[in-house]
C-alpha cells in the first residue's frame, strides 16, 4: 500500500510492520471482519422473522399449523447446531438445483441420484460454472445466512412463544370483553408487550449467534478465524514476502478482543433497550422505574 513497501526484504521495525499489516492478505482479513458483521446484520432480522412465524404457528388454533410450528421448534433445537450448519446449505443447494433442473431440462432422462452423487444438467447448476467468482461467494454467503436464520429462528421462536404466553390473561380477556377480535388483541395487546418478556432470551441468542460466526469456516467462507490461522502460521519460506514465526497466539488474541468488544457493546445496547421497553410495563423492571420516579 505504501510506496516504500516495494522491497519488503529491505524493511525493518515499524516500516516492516506497516507494510505487513497492509499487505494483500491482511486486507482480506479486514474484509472478513466486515463479512461477519454483515452476516449478523442480515441474519438477525431474518431469524426473527422465522422465529415470529414459528411462534405464531405454534400458538395457532389450527391443529396442523400448530403441530408444524412445534415440530420446527423442537426438531431444530434438538439437533446440534454444527450438524444443521453442514446439512442445511447442502440440502438447500440441492433443492434449488432440483427445481431448476425440472424447469430448464424437462427432457433429461438420466437419474439425478447416482449413488452418493447429485447430478443435474449444466444449465441448472447454482451458480453456473461460467459465473464470476463474486457470484459463487455471494451464493455461498446466501446459503450461510439461511442456515443461521433457520437454526436461530427456531430458538427465537421458542423465546417469542414463551413471551406471548407470559402476557397477563387479564389484559387479553379485558380486551376481548371490550369487543376486540383475536387479531386485534394479538396486534394491539400481545405484540407490543411481548418484547419486554422476550428481550432477555433474545439477548442471550444474540450472544450465541455472535460466538457461532466462526462456524462460517465450515461452510467454505473465509472468515476471520480462517485468516487469523493463515496469517498467524509460521511464514519462513523463501517465497514469503514477510517471513515470521508462529504468531497464531497474537492473531487469536486479536479475535478474543474483537469478540469481547462485541459482547460488551451488545450488553450496553440491550440494557438500554430493556429499560426503554420496561417503561410503564407491569414487570419488576417497570415497577423499579416507577419507584425511582416516586
Amino acid at each position: 500500500m505504501f510506496s516504500f513497501c516495494a522491497d519488503p526484504k529491505s524493511l525493518e521495525g515499524i516500516a516492516w510492520f506497516a507494510c505487513y499489516l497492509t499487505s494483500g492478505k491482511h486486507l482480506y482479513f479486514y474484509v472478513s471482519i466486515g463479512t461477519v458483521l454483515l452476516l449478523l446484520a442480515i441474519t438477525v432480522p431474518v431469524a426473527l422473522a422465522f422465529g415470529f412465524a414459528g411462534a405464531m404457528a405454534a400458538r395457532s388454533h389450527f391443529a396442523p399449523l400448530s403441530i408444524l410450528g412445534r415440530i420446527y421448534i423442537s426438531a431444530v433445537r434438538g439437533v446440534p447446531d454444527i450438524i444443521f450448519f453442514l446439512f442445511v446449505p447442502i440440502a438447500l443447494d440441492q433443492a434449488f438445483e432440483w427445481v431448476r433442473h425440472k424447469t430448464k431440462c424437462p427432457d433429461w432422462t438420466e437419474p439425478i441420484r447416482r449413488g452418493a452423487d447429485f447430478v443435474v444438467c449444466p444449465q441448472a447448476k447454482l451458480p453456473l460454472s461460467s459465473s464470476p467468482q463474486w457470484v459463487h461467494e455471494t451464493y455461498g454467503f446466501f446459503l450461510a445466512v439461511l442456515a443461521f436464520a433457520i437454526v436461530f429462528g427456531a430458538f427465537s421462536a421458542n423465546v417469542l412463544y414463551g413471551a406471548m404466553q407470559a402476557i397477563p390473561k387479564a389484559q387479553t380477556e379485558t380486551a376481548e370483553a371490550y369487543g376486540m377480535t383475536r387479531r386485534q388483541v394479538f396486534r394491539r395487546i400481545v405484540v407490543p408487550q411481548m418484547w419486554v418478556y422476550a428481550l432477555p432470551g433474545l439477548s442471550n441468542l444474540w450472544m450465541i449467534l455472535v460466538k457461532a460466526t466462526p462456524l462460517l469456516f465450515l461452510l467454505g467462507i473465509e472468515d476471520i478465524v480462517y485468516w487469523a490461522k493463515q496469517l498467524g502460521g509460521s511464514k519462513r519460506s523463501i517465497e514469503s514476502e514477510y517471513p515470521h514465526g508462529d504468531w497464531r497466539l497474537a492473531y487469536f488474541l486479536v479475535l478474543l478482543v474483537f469478540y469481547l468488544g462485541m459482547t460488551k457493546l451488545s450488553e450496553g445496547v440491550f440494557g438500554r433497550l430493556y429499560r426503554r421497553l420496561s417503561h410503564g410495563q407491569a414487570t419488576m423492571a417497570g415497577e423499579e422505574q416507577r419507584r425511582g420516579r416516586a
